[in-house]
């Protein structure tokens, strides 16, 4: 089901999505980015995908529509392959919170982080 209303949060980070059914999800831009459904990130095979670190300051730079199915979204960090079906961006919303803990417990096993490295604490 595609939203009746799209709009791109800057200041809070969020990408809006509003449906004809009342139901509204605001998805995070870190949340989006390291979920995209690109073959980068989601890797080529049945696999967990390629980890996405450093991602918490990540901005939403655009949302292009592509025909009447998907949107596709640009990030800061240069990423801007992969299609955010409709119905992906609906269950990124309705499961926000699963998808969430899932990526938190991945970065706690695999020892990634949330942040950026600091690129300074080697000098």
């Amino acid at each position: 089901m595609r939203p009746t209303d799209i709009r791109i949060r800057t200041q809070s980070r969020v990408l809006r999505l509003e449906y004809v059914d009342g139901q509204v999800f605001e998805l995070p831009f870190e949340l989006l980015r390291v979920y995209s459904p690109s073959a980068e990130v989601r890797g080529h095979g049945m696999g967990p995908g390629t980890l996405q670190t450093g991602k918490r300051k990540v901005a939403l730079t655009g949302a292009d529509m592509v025909g009447n199915y998907a949107l596709k979204l640009s990030f800061s960090d240069g990423h801007d392959s992969g299609l955010y079906t409709w119905e992906y961006l609906r269950e990124l919303g309705e499961q926000q919170d699963t998808y969430w803990q899932r990526y938190l417990a991945r970065l706690e096993k695999e020892g990634g982080s949330r942040d950026e490295p600091d690129t300074y604490s080697a000098l």
